[in-house]
Order: C-alpha cells, then sequence, then structure tokens
C-alpha cells in the first residue's frame, strides 16, 4: 500500500524538536498500519500519485503554507494531526477554508488506533475510486418498466464516478445468445429434471453476456431480462450468478442505480452484493425479509435451483449465505442519496411465494427508525444491495468522498 506524507511546519518552530515529536507519532501509527508511509516532507511534488496522500499538519501557524499549495492540490484532502504544537486548530482552519472553496477534506485526528484504521479505510475508498474510473458499465436494454424511480443521471455518474453507460439493444444479445456455444461450467449443484431442459440455454446467455462484455470492454453490465422470457423463453438468472461470481457486477432488470452500487461495493470489498427486494418489514423489530431469482455464487456456502419465482420458467438460484454481519448499502441514480447500515443476516428461508433467494436480516442500530425512516418513507427505489460482512464505515467514507 503506497501511503504518502507531506508535512506542514511552522518556520516559527524548533525544527529538530517538532521532527522528534513527529516521528515518534509517525512510528506509533506505523506500527499499527504494519507498514512505513512514504515520508515526503514538505516538497509536495508527486502529490495525488499515490494510493492515499496525507498532509501531515505538524504545528499551528501553516494554514499560510496550505494557500501556498493549494492550487496544486487536486482531489479530497486529508489532512493528519497530533494535536500537537497547535496543530489542530490549523488543521480546522485549513479545513473551513477547504469547505469556502468547495473542496472536501477531513481531519484525521485521535489515537494511534483510531488514525491508522482511518487510513486503511480512506486508502480503500481512493482505490476503489481509482478503479472505477473509466470504466465501462452496459445497459442492456432500458429499465425495466416498473423502475419508474431509479433513472440514472449519467452526467453525474461520468464527473463524479468516472464511469461511462454504455446502451446496448436486447436485441444484440439475442442474436449472441443464438450463435453462441454452451460454455464448459461446471456447477457445484444437481439441476431438477423439471429445471435441466433450460440449461444449455441459460448457459448460452452466459456466453453471450462474456462476448458483449468483451466487445464494449465492459467491467460491468446490467440486463433487462424480463425481455427474455418472451424471446429465449428463460432467464439471465444463472448467468447473472456466474458473472458476479467472477467479478463481473452484474444486475437484473436495467436497474443502473443497483448496479452501480454493486460496482462500487465490488471496488470497496472484491464482491458485487447481492441484489434484492425487501419484501416484508417489521417496523418494530428491524427484522426484513429480502430476496431474489439470483445472487453471486461466492456470496453462498451452498445453491440449488429452481425455475424463475414469476414466470414459472428457466433457471434461477436458491443461494444460502452465511448468517452474521452483513451491510445493506444503496446509491441514488444521481449520487444525491446514499443509504448504508449495518445488519444481522439471521437466517436463509425457501418461501414458496417469493424469489429463489431469500434472508431475513435484522437492523442493528435504531430498526424501528431505520425501518420507517428510511425503508418506509424515503427509499431509493426497491432495490438494495446486501454485503456479507460489517463494511458500514467503508461504505460511508466513499459516500463522503463523492
Amino acid at each position: 500500500m503506497d501511503i504518502a506524507l507531506y508535512t506542514l511546519t511552522s518556520p516559527l518552530h524548533d525544527e529538530e524538536a517538532v521532527n522528534a515529536v513527529s516521528a515518534e507519532y509517525v512510528s506509533s501509527v506505523e506500527r499499527l498500519l504494519g507498514f512505513e508511509m512514504d515520508f515526503r516532507g514538505p516538497d509536495f511534488e508527486g502529490y495525488g500519485s499515490h494510493d492515499l496522500d496525507i498532509i501531515f499538519v505538524r504545528t499551528g501557524g501553516t494554514e499560510g503554507l496550505f494557500k501556498q499549495v493549494f492550487p496544486s492540490l487536486g482531489g479530497r484532502i486529508v489532512l493528519l494531526t497530533s494535536g500537537k504544537s497547535n496543530s489542530l486548530a490549523a488543521s480546522m482552519e485549513i479545513l473551513s477554508y477547504l469547505n469556502m472553496q468547495g473542496r472536501k477534506g477531513e481531519i484525521i485526528h485521535g489515537s494511534p488506533e483510531y488514525v491508522a484504521e482511518r487510513i486503511l479505510t480512506l486508502s480503500k475508498v481512493e482505490s476503489a475510486r481509482r478503479k472505477l474510473h473509466g470504466q465501462n458499465i452496459g445497459v442492456i436494454g432500458q429499465p425495466s418498466d416498473w423502475l419508474i424511480s431509479s433513472d440514472p443521471d449519467r452526467e453525474a455518474l461520468k464527473s463524479r464516478l468516472g464511469i461511462n453507460l454504455i446502451d446496448i439493444p436486447v436485441p444484440e444479445l439475442i442474436s449472441e445468445v443464438e450463435k453462441a456455444a454452451v460454455p464448459s461450467y461446471v456447477l457445484q449443484a444437481e439441476i431438477p429434471g423439471p429445471v435441466q431442459k433450460y440449461t444449455e440455454g441459460a448457459l448460452k446467455i452466459y456466453s453471450a453476456l462474456k462476448t458483449i462484455i468483451s466487445r464494449y470492454s465492459l467491467s460491468g453490465l446490467t440486463l433487462r431480462c424480463f425481455d427474455l422470457l418472451d424471446t429465449l423463453h428463460n432467464t439471465g438468472c444463472l448467468a447473472l450468478a456466474m458473472l458476479n461470481a467472477e467479478g463481473i457486477p452484474a444486475g437484473c432488470e436495467g436497474d443502473v442505480p443497483a448496479l452501480i452500487t454493486m460496482a462500487v461495493g465490488q471496488a470497496l470489498t472484491g464482491t458485487c452484493g447481492f441484489l434484492a427486494n425487501p419484501s416484508r418489514i417489521d417496523p418494530q423489530t428491524g427484522e426484513m425479509l429480502l430476496a431474489h431469482c439470483t445472487i453471486p455464487f461466492n456470496m453462498v456456502r451452498r445453491y440449488s435451483f429452481n425455475t424463475h419465482f414469476e414466470s414459472g420458467i428457466g433457471i434461477a438460484v436458491h443461494g444460502e449465505m452465511p448468517e452474521g454481519d452483513a451491510t445493506v448499502f444503496k446509491l441514488s441514480g444521481d449520487l444525491s442519496r446514499a443509504f448504508c447500515c449495518g445488519a444481522d443476516l439471521l437466517e436463509n428461508r425457501y418461501e414458496g411465494n417469493l424469489c429463489r433467494t431469500q434472508i431475513v436480516l435484522k437492523v442493528k442500530d435504531a430498526p424501528s427508525s431505520v425501518c420507517r425512516d428510511y425503508f418506509l418513507t424515503g427509499p431509493i427505489g426497491n432495490h438494495h444491495i446486501v454485503f456479507s460482512g460489517d463494511h458500514a464505515s467503508l461504505f460511508d467514507a466513499f459516500v463522503a468522498s463523492l
């Protein structure tokens, strides 16, 4: 991990004394990080070329020095202060100046344990932003007709994340399916008799999507999958489960905001997440049942197959996620809103009147308030993305960087 540390030091302070105090503080943080930071000192040449660039405000009286170098600094500014020699006061003045200029920034200040944890979090955020920048995301067909609140803001996605949306007509995919060969892919579950007739076609959909991905240099895609029911008499559920397991975010129903949320989650955690609908919510206990007919194979401990719930045809995936910590995440299509909360995954279910993968979550913090004030009052669409593990602070840090 390449983290650079630049310094601001007032000439009124004794350099040797400041160096001694600073070295002790930085060493305590580096021991917790497990590696040394690249100490660049007051030379800001090369700023912006590392995994994370940090400005170590070592003393007070450095506000003017910052103002001098500010025009050459891009991106979100991260300030570090030990709290010695009025450094926190100077950092607050600098951050206030940043905000007045319409720029974002943050002061990292606290115990060495907190500082090290925050540095690691912010480095992951910056790494994810670089990974997302320049990505092409395929939109195969328009969003499904029922997604009336899920339109993307293409300019916002381009300017704030560097993501390009590439429109691809569904007939182009269907043409590729018709000439696709069946890939040699080993499924880790037996296919029930009523579903077997759909297997070859479902695998051809996967193969065709891989061709589309290669043709347009896509890093992810969302598919107006219900169009495949009439044209191919099959579903994309199996193909999407396979692609997501390969680290290629692939979403349903042409839902671009959900797909962008998956892409961000994949860049941050390495997993695309489970795109699901909240099907039932108990606002008093914070328990909710979420379901969908596909889930990344690498998110589950086991899976089985059934037909697609709404249509009764094709192949859908019933996966069982591990119980324990989980995180629910969603970005709006214009990136103006975000939702994130930690949860406990209590159990997996397999009710016959819902989409095939079904999980029960319980919101961790203020469950009745979260359910009432967000899900039942101001949700960001219906699809939400569930990730295994506790990633709430990481997702929150990413949202703060937008």
